[in-house]
């Protein structure tokens, strides 16, 4: 199917033109009949000669309903441009191509309609016509005159419209889906029906979507769908669609709201743009209504100089880089300027002449995006991230810029978190010596602190700095590539131990003793007497020296594995007593031994003097 949306002045025959075409009358509305005047969206559609579909979206042409004109041309693919021969060009088919314009549709055709009654103008029409679109994306349309009553030109514009279609751009179905809701209502038994233009992305019965807007905001299921009336399991780009959601009351959903695929789309309230046609925008306008797909948001803008400007958002939409949108005056009826999205997630401006800086850099971005700019002023960033956005990642990155599994990070800040790690376990180390190494969580506050600093959405470094996922990943890259390692929560130089001081000597023996027999665990007094008190037997403990269990026993932490290799050859289960005597100990330090191990679940108490090794 093929989208096609009607453009033009009031009274100049679109709903006429497209009934002629299709058969339907496109007025849904009683008051639209009797008045002979489109307020809202109409719908209809046919299959041409070729076996192509159609399906038109009808808008209004009265100045009174250019924000619901703009909800049904901004999500369509291609457009037809009405201009009546007895009226010629007026001045609500100005606002309509500067809207056409500002959204960038560069596909349709022009039809002048009612030849019959202005038939000497017909050749005039067409001249004014082809004047008042020099310059912009219908420049080169194709046009046709038809009298919708007569059937003079009909062929003729069929024709065209297959000539149209057949080279406009095939659809990317495997695209994420935004569809931009134009109509909600409720069906007996069914439930809340959501329709739209299918721009990209692939719709399916059961696919679990995303339903974003002015009082909604969820994840539900599409329980099915329609197109053309007739139901659908699979619905692909360009098409008219109705969808059942699930879940979601009819009085939550509004005109603008959007359904896009879950966690693929930024919902964004503050952007950064380029004038793309219209006004300067450092005209001193500084309240708007944005108008993209079938929404309307008022807006604040902030300009930066005449080309660009920041937007902030009333409520946030989901946008991406290259998003055309139309910002119209509240107090106007016409179109004031057409803009381009350059930055879905700018940075804070703060300082003073931000916005002379900013204005610097967005002269030089292009509107497909710049994948170095964006890394480089985040120091790292995912390039999940990047293509959410709206940015095209290449395989081949820029120079300057590296991956780092699912990360990409600038070389240059990747250096700055190296040095920073480096010089911050290298200042605690010499202040405390007895230290078995540095903090993770001490590390990540220093990369925190270098600019731009470690990203901090989601981290989770202290927990698992080696992970492979998430920030975790990236700063065990940052302890590698600074010569350190990680473990047990601390970062250290290879082959780090810990300067025990007057303890080293005391821990050196109680080591020997124990290598020697690793379940001759020392007494108190032999402890007191190696002058290892609580502090120094606690700081060995945390350097991997030693092991402390219950009842101040003090063991090797390589014991607990030793004891399992012993007990697991005892018949099963087995006592306490006869664990006591498998390994040459006593009492005192078996049983401490034996809780150790059951807390490690290798193994398991079964009664009060029964125990059996898990396997």
């Amino acid at each position: 199917m093929f989208v096609v949306a009607t453009a033009g002045h009031v009274d100049h025959g679109k709903s006429t033109l497209v009934k002629a075409l299709t058969g339907m009358e496109p007025d849904r509305w009683e008051e639209e009949r009797r008045r002979g005047l489109t307020i809202d969206l109409g719908f209809a559609w046919t299959t041409l000669p070729s076996g192509r579909e159609l399906a038109f979206v009808d808008v209004p042409g009265h100045e009174r309903f250019l924000a619901n004109m703009l909800a049904g041309v901004g999500p369509a693919p291609i457009v037809c441009f009405v201009i009546a021969a007895d009226k010629g060009w007026q001045a609500q088919s100005s606002d309509h191509r500067d809207a056409i314009a500002a959204l960038g549709i560069d596909r349709g055709l022009v039809v002048v309609t009612r030849a019959d009654l202005a038939p000497d103008t017909v050749t005039e029409t067409e001249a004014q016509v082809r004047a008042e679109l020099r310059g912009t994306t219908l420049a080169d349309a194709p046009i046709v005159t038809v009298s919708a009553t007569t059937g003079q030109g009909m062929d003729e514009l069929i024709a065209r419209l297959d000539e149209v279609t057949a080279a406009a751009p095939a659809p990317d179905a495997d695209a994420r889906v935004r569809l931009w809701i134009d109509r909600a209502f409720s069906i007996t038994g069914a439930g809340t029906v959501v329709t739209g233009t299918l721009t990209a992305g692939t719709l399916r019965a059961g696919d679990r979507v995303r339903v974003v807007g002015e009082s909604v905001d969820l994840v539900t299921g599409i329980r099915g769908m329609q197109s053309r009336e007739s139901s659908a399991e699979v619905v692909t780009p360009a098409a008219r669609v109705a969808v059942n959601v699930r879940d979601v009351p009819v009085d939550d959903i509004h005109r603008g709201d959007a359904l896009i695929t879950p966690d693929a789309w930024p919902i964004v309230e503050v952007l950064d743009v380029r004038r793309t046609m219209g006004e300067a925008l450092d005209d001193g306008v500084h309240e708007l209504m944005l108008h993209i797909g079938t929404a309307a948001v008022p807006v604040r803008l902030r300009p930066f100089d005449a080309e660009h400007a920041r937007l902030t958002l009333e409520r946030p939409l989901p946008l991406q880089l290259g998003d055309r949108m139309v910002l119209r005056n509240p107090g106007s009826r016409n179109v004031f300027a057409g803009v381009v999205v350059l930055d879905v997630d700018p940075p804070e401006l703060g300082r003073r002449g931000d916005g002379a800086r900013r204005a610097a850099a967005l002269a030089s971005r292009p509107v497909t995006g710049d994948v170095l700019a964006e890394v480089a002023r985040r120091g790292a960033v995912e390039r999940v991230v990047l293509v959410r956005f709206g940015l095209t990642v290449p395989e081949a990155l820029p120079s300057g810029v590296e991956a780092l599994g699912a990360w990409l990070v600038h070389a240059p800040t990747l250096q700055a978190w190296v040095t920073a790690a480096k010089e911050v376990v290298a200042k605690q180390l010499a202040a405390q010596p007895m230290a078995p190494g540095v903090p993770v969580k001490a590390v990540v506050e220093a990369l925190r602190r270098v600019d731009p600093p470690l990203p901090s959405a989601g981290a989770q470094p202290a927990a698992s700095p080696g992970s492979g996922t998430g920030i975790g990943a990236l700063v065990a890259e940052v302890i590698r590539r600074a010569g350190l390692e990680a473990a047990d929560g601390v970062v250290r130089p290879p082959g780090h131990r810990a300067d025990l001081g007057p303890a080293e000597a005391g821990v050196a023996k109680v080591e020997q003793r124990l290598k020697a027999n690793p379940f001759d665990a020392p007494e108190a007094d032999d402890l007191r007497a190696l002058c290892l008190g609580a502090r120094e037997l606690a700081v060995a403990e945390k350097a991997g020296r030693v092991l402390r269990l219950g009842d101040g026993v003090v063991v090797s932490p390589r014991t607990p594995a030793q004891a399992m290799r012993l007990l697991a050859g005892l018949d099963q289960p087995f006592t306490t007593s006869q664990a006591r005597r498998a390994l040459g100990t006593t009492r005192r330090v078996v049983i401490p031994l034996l809780e150790h191990l059951d807390s490690r679940g290798w193994t398991r108490r079964l009664d009060g003097s029964h125990r059996e090794v898990v396997r």
